[in-house]
């Protein structure tokens, strides 16, 4: 016999689109670095997968002018990088028995954990980068572990860009050693809640942010602006029926790449 046209099925329970909209929304609050990560939509619809970054090389300073010389030239010279586009995906299975039985939120749940499968590997992508980072902003810790000492030497590499607003991102078996330092604010002292999501506390003037995606022993002093996340496609959501389990797959993927976009806006130290 087939099914009444009034018959509540699983596909009637889940809106693609909205179901999307959920997943980007935890997505979002699940992204550690979100504060120090730009989000870049121009590649949303373009066609090609890998792209290239624009910069240039600095000129240098300028340099004293005696009358009746003339003021050299410098030449500009371009500084590109490139990055390629990659898929990411993670799918989960509801059964129709589970949606409809009114246990829980099955439907709400595969939202959760989709996003929350996806944001940690974008999480996973830029911690990465960021322990990669070597050369003039790498800074070696002076002891075994990472101190509030470590962090004030390690700030002396941003120059005279030492203001304005840094995140202090570290493992969680650096944290009992900087809430000891003389310097350490909690949290409540200083509203990180209006900066930064996840900030439990700052030390020489970072906001000090725990994650376990920080390689462990080291740390990262980072500023906005220094990630950048690329998006080729937002969130694409799709649903396959198994008429003999009576299951609909939801399948999730995002189509984007991490980028160290501004290489002098983020310190290692290790």
């Amino acid at each position: 016999m087939p099914v009444s046209p009034n018959a509540t099925l699983l596909t009637n329970l889940i809106d693609p689109p909205v179901f999307a909209d959920l997943l980007d929304a935890k997505l979002i609050d699940k992204l550690a670095f979100d504060r120090v990560m730009t989000v870049d939509r121009t590649l949303v619809g373009q066609p090609g997968s890998t792209i290239t970054i624009p910069a240039f090389n600095y000129i240098g300073m300028a340099s004293d002018i005696t009358e009746g010389n003339d003021i050299p030239i410098a030449q500009l010279t371009p500084a590109t990088d490139s990055a390629t586009i990659k898929m990411v995906g993670q799918a989960a299975e509801i059964t129709d028995v589970a949606a409809l039985s009114g246990l829980g939120d099955p439907i709400g749940e595969a939202a959760k954990q989709l996003g929350l499968s996806i944001a940690d590997k974008i999480n996973n992508d830029a911690a990465a980068i960021l322990a990669g980072i070597t050369g003039t902003m790498a800074h070696a810790k002076a002891g075994a572990s990472i101190v509030a000492d470590d962090v004030a030497d390690a700030l002396a590499l941003f120059g005279e860009d030492i203001d304005g607003l840094k995140v202090l991102y570290v493992d969680p078996t650096l944290y009992a050693d900087l809430r000891k330092s003389g310097s350490w604010l909690p949290a409540s002292d200083v509203a990180a809640d209006l900066y930064v999501r996840g900030v439990i506390g700052m030390v020489q003037g970072c906001f000090v942010v725990v994650s376990n995606r920080v390689t462990a022993g080291e740390a990262y002093i980072v500023k906005p602006g220094a990630l950048r996340l690329y998006l080729k496609r937002d969130t694409n959501i799709e649903f396959a029926r198994d008429i003999l389990a009576k299951s609909t797959v939801i399948s999730a993927d995002k189509n984007y790449v991490v980028h160290l976009y501004d290489a002098s806006k983020a310190i290692r130290i290790y």
